[in-house]
């Protein structure tokens, strides 16, 4: 199994990529780069989508068109390219805070995570939106990520980044009630003082980013400066390291007609100039064959 770069332009940073099964392409969002990009994988041709503020996770809607987080609230875009319009204003005081990781849920509704960028406090949450309202469903974070449920969705995985944790909960599709809490996968803090290049750099294993679930509940995890993708099984017992040729993969998603490619988000935002010339092209989009096929996009349902 080897990595190909999906296309050879690099963004700042990727995240959100889902692939829409009817149209065949893949979608992500560079979120410092203010910009939703989508890509026909079959032609190589790329397009990119202007945001007024920075889109930290998107979905598909079932109607047409589009819903996306971006840091001042939840918005609808009926096309590609059409008017945004706000469905729901942020909770949060957008000066500190911006919505990050986020998706549709089995039955339709949308999720979306915040980032408190002083990381600080664990001041980011996670919400939930039916269509009418925001609801706080899931606090005491700082940047909200790792956002999947499992195959049968009865269990909700939510991960923190900077505590290096992922946390499961038994979730009620009906009700969208949350319980059972518990530490799905914990992994050893980052060191202090690291740094890309030093000494023991490579000891590291990276933070817990953006996940995806395959068709078995297995739970794919992108670890952040860890140049590497998690495959986790359902009781989080790690089952494979995958190496990517970037230090900072951000999230895996499945795509192609099987659902047997695994896609990854990069990031080079604010990468030192040593890791990139290592690494030159961190901020592209990777793809590989895999053996089990993943979960399809959850579409969002006004």
């Amino acid at each position: 199994m080897t990595w190909q770069a999906l296309t050879p332009q690099t963004f700042q940073l990727g995240e959100s990529p889902f692939w829409h099964p009817q149209e065949q392409q893949l979608y992500w969002v560079d979120i410092p780069g203010r910009q939703i990009i989508r890509c026909n994988v079959f032609m190589g041709s790329v397009e990119s989508w202007a945001m007024p503020s920075e889109p930290g996770c998107i979905a598909p809607a079932q109607s047409g068109g589009f819903v996306i987080a971006l840091r001042d609230g939840i918005y609808r875009a009926a096309t590609w390219g059409g008017d945004l319009v706000k469905l729901a204003a942020a909770q949060h005081d957008t000066n500190t805070t911006r919505f990050n990781d986020g998706k549709a849920d089995p039955t339709g509704r949308f999720w979306a995570g915040t980032m408190f960028e002083p990381r600080t406090s664990a001041s980011a949450q996670l919400f939930t939106f039916n269509g009418k309202a925001l609801e706080a469903k899931i606090s005491n974070a700082t940047i909200a990520n790792g956002l999947a449920w499992s195959p049968d969705a009865k269990t909700l995985y939510w991960a923190d980044t900077p505590t290096h944790t992922v946390r499961a909960w038994d979730w009620h599709a009906e009700t969208n009630a949350l319980s059972g809490e518990r530490v799905f996968r914990q992994w050893n803090a980052k060191p202090a003082g690291w740094q890309f290049g030093k000494d023991g750099y490579q000891s590291y294993g990276g933070r817990p980013d953006g996940a995806a679930v395959d068709a078995e509940g297995n739970y794919y995890i992108a670890m952040f400066e860890g140049a590497r993708v998690c495959k986790l099984s359902p009781a989080g017992f790690e089952l494979a390291s995958i190496a990517l040729p970037a230090q900072c993969p951000t999230m895996p998603c499945f795509g192609g007609n099987d659902l047997k490619t695994l896609y990854v988000t990069t990031a080079r935002y604010q990468r030192s100039d040593v890791e990139l010339a290592l690494y030159p092209q961190s901020g592209c989009v990777f793809s590989m064959r895999v053996d089990v096929p993943g979960l399809p996009v959850n579409f969002y349902r006004d």
